[in-house]
């Protein structure tokens, strides 16, 4: 089987409640015809009868949960839930009410808050900061975890490097410039999320355009740093930096480059040293080497909840849903 029939198969047995509150976008529904289908994970449809009836004319839903916020009658301890969390920032019943029943997204969020669904995918039409600022304000970091990151699951085709080609590319969605404390951290987030959903032990690489002090410069200092930390921070993890992306993947040139290092050559995982390089390492995988994408996924929210890339289509959105799935599980 393929990575995403693996992740499937594990979101199928043991189903978990997956809440999909872009009830707008009828990707969402081709989705969800998709996901009942093959038994992937119970759905939420977060919005009003009629229009989760009309949005999905033609589709076979049967079995998606449908939540009405308007009408719901868990919405009122929703509301007195949200007052309480953001009471500090002055939230009142009335602000609250107004949220909820108007922005899909943060009332999804108050269903994985209280218990009523396992995870949330979003994003199809909506930026990421939409999709991540209430999991922040209401679901908070994950106990242990110093920040949210976001990273890609890449499946590359007739790829030889890696883990059989799969890799997660990280961070390539959320962190713009992060320094030396949080890109040791992301590494070891993204190692732990390696290991759940490949299955495999994570090989970490800290990324560079310098291998073991071959150039110098203050960008490259930072991945040094970074690497330190993570090492004495993590020693669980086989890590290792400052690394050029061949030297990470390639085990010819890891040996010549850096033949004292067990990770070069033989990296899975590879921590990406800022957003501009991460984003555009992705794209570049995806659309010249035609792999798969899966993400941006996040990590080290307290409850799984994910984004899409607003360019997505039916199908992602049934992979997302089986990585949060899997996620949930672990949770």
């Amino acid at each position: 089987m393929g990575f995403i029939d693996t992740i499937k198969a594990r979101a199928k047995a043991d189903k978990k409640t997956i809440v999909l509150p872009e009830t707008e976008d009828r990707r969402t529904y081709e989705a969800v015809a998709t996901i009942l289908k093959e038994g992937i994970a119970n759905v939420i449809l977060v919005g009003s009868e009629a229009a989760v009836t009309e949005g999905s004319k033609g589709l076979d839903i049967t079995g998606a949960t449908i939540v009405d916020p308007a009408t719901s009658e868990k919405t009122k301890s929703y509301i007195d839930k949200l007052v309480e969390l953001r009471q500090s920032k002055g939230m009142t019943q009335e602000q609250a009410k107004e949220i909820l029943l108007t922005n899909y997204l943060y009332y999804g969020v108050m269903m994985v808050k209280m218990g009523d669904a396992d995870g949330m995918v979003s994003g199809a039409c909506h930026s990421t900061a939409d999709t991540l600022r209430p999991c922040l304000q209401i679901l908070k970091t994950k106990p242990g975890t110093k920040l949210v990151s976001a990273f890609f699951l890449m499946v590359v085709p007739n790829c030889e490097f890696g883990s059989n080609g799969t890799f997660i590319f990280s961070d390539a969605g959320l962190e713009q410039n992060p320094d030396p404390e949080k890109l040791a951290a992301i590494a070891a987030s993204s190692a732990e999320s390696f290991k759940l959903l490949v299955q495999e032990e994570p090989i970490v690489a800290m990324l560079s355009h310098s291998t073991k002090g071959s150039a110098k410069h203050a960008d490259v200092d930072k991945v040094v740093e970074a690497t330190r930390i993570a090492k004495e921070q993590y020693p669980d993890i086989e890590i290792d930096g400052e690394l050029q992306l061949d030297a990470a993947i390639v085990p010819s040139v890891g040996e010549s480059k850096a033949p004292d290092s067990k990770v070069a050559g033989h990296a899975n995982v590879l921590v990406f040293p800022d957003l501009d390089a991460g984003n555009i390492g992705y794209k570049l995988v995806q659309r010249l080497a035609k792999a798969e994408a899966y993400g941006p996924v996040t990590q080290g929210i307290a409850k799984p909840v994910n984004d899409l890339s607003r360019g997505c289509n039916a199908d992602d959105i049934v992979g997302v849903v089986a990585i949060t799935a899997v996620q949930a599980q672990a949770n």
